[in-house]
C-alpha cells in the first residue's frame, strides 16, 4: 500500500513591502530610536495636517500684536498680529513637504527643502566617493583634494557665498545644502568602498567581466546602504538646523510662507516684549533635530547589532 506524501506548498518570497517593513521594524527594538521616531512622526503629521487646516490664515494680521499664549491663540501672536501656531504649522511644510519653484506662480513640488538638499548631497557624494574609492589613482587624488578644499571652509561661509552669488530661494538653499553636504558623504562612501571592493563577490564580478559602473552601482553601493541611511538621517537634522540658521540671518527661504528660522529672526526684535514668539519656533527646530538624531542613533545601534 502506497502512502500518499503530503504536498508542500512552495513558500513565496517576501514582498518588497514586507522587506521594507522588516527593515524599519528593527528601529522599534531600540528605545532611543523609537523615541526619535515618535518626535519625527509628530512633526510629519503636523505638516500633513497644515496642508488642509490651520487655526487661522498664517500670513494674515488678524489679532493684537505680541499677545502671549491664550485660549484663542494657543501660542500667542507675533509682532504683526499673526497667529504663531498657524505659522509654526505652516513652517513644517517648507522643511518636510514642499519646495517652491522660482517664478511668479511659485509652484510647489513634493518634498521639503531639507529632504531635497540631503538627497542631492547623497547623490553627488555617492558618485564622487564610489569613483574615488573603487577607481583609485588620479581619480582618488583629484576628487579628494577638491573635497578637502571644500571641507576646509567653514560651512556657514559656504552658505553665505552661494546665496550671495545666486540669490535667495528654495532651490538655492537646496543647492547650498547639497554642496556643503557632499564632501562628508563622499568621504564616508569612499571609506566603505575601500572595504567592500576587497570582498569575494566583487572579485567574482570582475572575473565575469562586469563594467566598473555595474560593480560600483549594483554591487558596492547596495551593500553600503546601512551606514548611508544612518548618515542621511543625521544630515536631515543638519539641513534643518542650517535652514533655521539662514532664516535667522535673513538669508533663508523667501516669504510669504514662514520658516522657523525666519520666525525667530522676526521675533527677536521684540524679545523683551514677547519672548514666546522666539521660544516656540526655537523649540520646534531643536525638537525635530534631536528627534532625527535619536532615530539615527537607534537605527545605527540596531543595524550594528544585527550585523554581529
Amino acid at each position: 500500500m502506497t502512502v500518499a506524501q503530503p504536498v508542500l506548498a512552495a513558500s513565496r518570497p517576501p514582498s518588497r513591502l514586507r522587506k521594507l517593513w522588516n527593515s524599519i521594524s528593527i528601529v522599534f527594538q531600540s528605545r532611543i530610536g523609537t523615541a526619535g521616531l515618535v518626535v519625527v512622526a509628530f512633526w510629519v503629521i503636523i505638516a500633513f495636517v497644515s496642508l488642509f487646516w490651520t487655526p487661522y490664515p498664517p500670513n494674515s494680521s488678524l489679532f493684537v500684536q505680541n499677545l502671549p499664549h491664550n485660549s484663542t491663540n494657543w501660542l500667542g501672536t507675533d509682532h504683526l498680529g499673526r497667529d504663531e501656531l498657524s505659522r509654526l504649522m505652516q513652517g513644517t511644510q517648507v522643511i518636510l513637504l514642499k519646495t517652491r519653484l522660482p517664478g511668479e506662480n511659485r509652484i510647489a513640488i513634493p518634498g521639503g527643502v531639507a529632504i531635497w538638499g540631503v538627497l542631492g548631497s547623497l547623490l553627488l557624494g555617492s558618485v564622487l566617493g564610489l569613483n574615488a574609492g573603487y577607481r583609485g589613482g588620479w581619480w582618488d587624488q583629484v576628487i579628494m583634494q577638491v573635497l578637502d578644499a571644500l571641507i576646509a571652509f567653514p560651512v556657514i561661509v559656504l552658505y553665505l557665498v552661494i546665496i550671495a552669488a545666486l540669490g535667495q530661494g528654495d532651490l538655492v538653499v537646496i543647492f547650498a545644502i547639497t554642496i556643503t553636504g557632499a564632501p562628508g558623504v563622499a568621504r564616508l562612501v569612499r571609506g566603505l568602498t575601500l572595504d567592500i571592493k576587497t570582498r569575494d563577490y566583487i572579485r567574482a564580478a570582475e572575473t565575469r567581466g562586469e563594467s566598473k559602473a555595474f560593480i560600483m552601482y549594483r554591487e558596492i553601493l547596495p551593500n553600503a546602504r546601512g551606514p548611508l541611511l544612518v548618515d542621511a538621517m543625521l544630515r536631515v537634522g543638519y539641513a534643518i538646523f542650517a535652514i533655521g540658521t539662514l532664516g535667522f540671518l535673513g538669508l533663508g527661504l523667501p516669504p510669504p510662507d514662514p520658516d522657523w528660522g525666519n520666525m525667530v529672526n522676526e521675533a527677536r526684535r521684540n524679545i523683551f516684549i514677547n519672548q514666546w514668539a522666539v521660544i516656540f519656533p526655537s523649540l520646534a527646530i531643536a525638537s525635530l533635530v534631536i528627534g532625527l538624531n535619536l532615530f539615527a542613533d537607534g537605527l545605527r545601534e540596531e543595524i550594528t547589532r544585527y550585523q554581529k
